[in-house]
């Protein structure tokens, strides 16, 4: 026990030290605006007016050819932000493309990307270049030309690295890169598994001494040289954030380096080669363009669909190990019978009650809200209690769920349903959980783990597996193709159950209706759950259980209300409280 707790605190004192009072990214709460000399002014008083903290600004550099080529203009603009973000308090980051870039009009001009730097873009097996018109997606204007470059084009690289570091040098708080993908989400590309131009082509066979257009089965997850062509996309794109971030921390070592990914723990993320799990060690923090696999607004989810949703989330918040996980998810885009209001309040909640940060945009755009008058009272709720929503949040005595980014890669939708399954059954019995990675097994101080039909283990992960056991820990394995032989169970469907058996003893409990979401963690040293109801109805009589001898109150902070006592009853080493209603969400804690 004293090991423990003495491990419980150096965790606190690291993730304390990476949420650090001066890491002003744990607590935006963003808005997106179009950046024009004659708007700073503008943005700066409207963030203040609807307590947005984190002011994004669409001022693309390397995305778009004309100031690709003469930036002057726009650095400006942008040194001209932060200034003025700066002497209001706030901060702004700036908007940037990573392998993309558009050229105006370019139909009717001599010049533009593709036509002088044809060598630079991605193309497909067949040879076809990732160049597209306008109508291929809506950021797309007819006449323009859209293309994707390699990341191993060596000229663009440098050309691009040098923005970066002048974008860096105008004191901007940070850069926001978008999508750094592999071309693989457009029509008639998704699968594709580009890419095959010449460079990227050559860097693989250095890499590995193939040729990724003869020796690999493309598509094909049996064949060896196909695995290492997944992984090689994976490594080469988180390779390329890690060098921008290198160049923005060059220059100002306090800007920012944040890149927008919308795959999220599902199999796109193998295809698109961005990964936020292997990118989160290498950036500050990642902004998650995520729904739940399935893209669903707010405005139309089920209440399964939030959990998923949920699950996502938490596991961003495993990924990024004490780093900031901001989200830009979309409440509302027109739906009939369907509040906006009301999508949006539900959509924010669902992100704080996980720890993560807001963005409020309009539609399914990065600017722009459904309505600024409920932005402006969630954020300022937000912004008022962000001690409790975001300081560090630490393990009492959960049960991990193994997330196996390896499985994930190879064996895509039957892991991720088997995994989500597994966090389901615990998330609906109210049951503390903590998402297990291969770079956190080794401090994993819970009592179980469950491995949901982990098929890919190295032998490092089958180490730390035996002394996890060797100390008397219950290592669960659910599928039949499980790599590492442990206890099996039939189904992840039984894992409340089977908990009971195995002797589990938590630090928290909660009874509640199926579809609120509980998580259960302490905050500065305080046992705390944090409730969200997606019922869609009023939840009453929530009773929470604390096993906490010295403990003698109970509080509770409703979603957009305030802080007030529980009646709480002592009952042995157990306190116990009952929340006698919540609309839609609370975090309730003890001390």
């Amino acid at each position: 026990m004293l090991a423990m707790k003495k491990l419980g605190a150096l965790l606190l004192a690291l993730t304390s030290l990476a949420w650090g009072q001066d890491n002003w990214t744990h607590t935006v709460r963003i808005a997106g605006h179009g950046l024009a000399p004659d708007r700073v002014d503008a943005i700066v008083r409207s963030a203040a007016e609807t307590n947005v903290f984190g002011i994004e600004v669409d001022n693309d550099i390397p995305g778009r050819y004309e100031s690709f080529l003469h930036p002057e203009q726009k650095l400006k603009d942008i040194r001209a932000m932060a200034e003025k973000a700066h002497a209001a308090g706030n901060r702004a980051f700036v908007y940037v493309a990573a392998l993309e870039c558009i050229t105006a009009n370019a139909s009717k001009l001599p010049h533009s990307f593709f036509k002088d730097h044809p060598d630079w873009v991605q193309r497909n097996l067949k040879g076809e270049p990732a160049m597209f018109g306008g109508g291929v997606a809506f950021w797309v204007k007819k006449g323009d030309e859209d293309v994707w470059i390699s990341p191993f084009a060596k000229a663009w690289r440098t050309r691009y690295m040098e923005l970066i570091r002048q974008i860096a040098g105008t004191g901007i708080d940070g850069i926001w890169v978008d999508i750094p993908y592999w071309m693989t989400h457009f029509k008639g590309w998704e699968k594709s598994w580009a890419s095959f131009d010449d460079a990227t082509v050559e860097a693989f066979r250095a890499k590995t001494g193939l040729d990724a257009r003869k020796d690999i089965r493309i598509g094909d997850f049996t064949d060896a040289g196909f695995q290492r062509w997944v992984d090689f996309r994976i490594a080469s794109l988180t390779e390329f954030v890690k060098e921008i971030d290198s160049n923005v921390k060059a220059v100002n070592p306090h800007c920012m380096t944040i890149p927008e990914i919308y795959p999220g723990i599902e199999e796109p993320a193998t295809v698109v080669g961005a990964d936020v799990y292997e990118m989160y060690p290498v950036v500050d923090a990642i902004a998650h363009e995520y729904e739940d696999g399935g893209q669903v607004m707010a405005a139309s989810k089920t209440p399964l669909d939030w959990f998923r949703y949920m699950i996502g989330m938490y596991c961003f918040r495993a990924f990024a190990e004490g780093k900031a996980t901001w989200m830009l998810s979309y409440s509302w885009d027109g739906e009939k019978n369907a509040d906006p209001k009301e999508a949006m309040k539900k959509l924010f909640l669902a992100q704080v009650m996980a720890g993560a940060n807001s963005y409020d945009a309009q539609g399914h755009v990065m600017s722009g809200s459904n309505d600024l008058g409920t932005r402006k009272a969630v954020f300022g709720w937000i912004g008022e209690h962000e001690a409790s929503l975001y300081r560090p949040r630490l393990p009492l005595a959960p049960v991990g769920v193994y997330f196996s980014p390896t499985t994930r890669n190879y064996f895509g939708k039957e892991y991720v349903e088997a995994f989500q399954q597994a966090m389901l059954s615990l998330m609906h019995a109210h049951r503390e959980f903590q998402v297990v990675t291969p770079r956190t097994l080794d401090k994993f101080a819970g009592q179980i783990l469950v491995l949901p039909n982990v098929r890919s283990l190295s032998e490092a992960e089958v180490k730390s597996l035996d002394a996890l056991r060797a100390s008397g820990k219950k290592v669960l394995v659910t599928g039949e193709n499980a790599a590492y032989k442990g206890e099996r169970l039939a189904s992840p469907g039984q894992l409340a159950d089977v908990l009971t058996g195995l002797d589990y003893k938590p630090a928290v409990e909660v009874a509640a209706g199926q579809f609120v979401s509980a998580q259960i963690a302490s905050v500065d040293g305080k046992p705390s759950v944090f409730l969200a109801n997606f019922q869609g109805k009023k939840e009453t009589g929530v009773r929470v259980r604390f096993h906490s001898p010295a403990a003698t109150k109970v509080l509770a902070l409703s979603y957009l209300g305030t802080t007030v006592p529980l009646k709480a009853e002592r009952e042995g080493e157990w306190l116990s409280a009952v929340i006698p209603e919540i609309d839609k969400g609370a975090v309730v804690w003890c001390e």
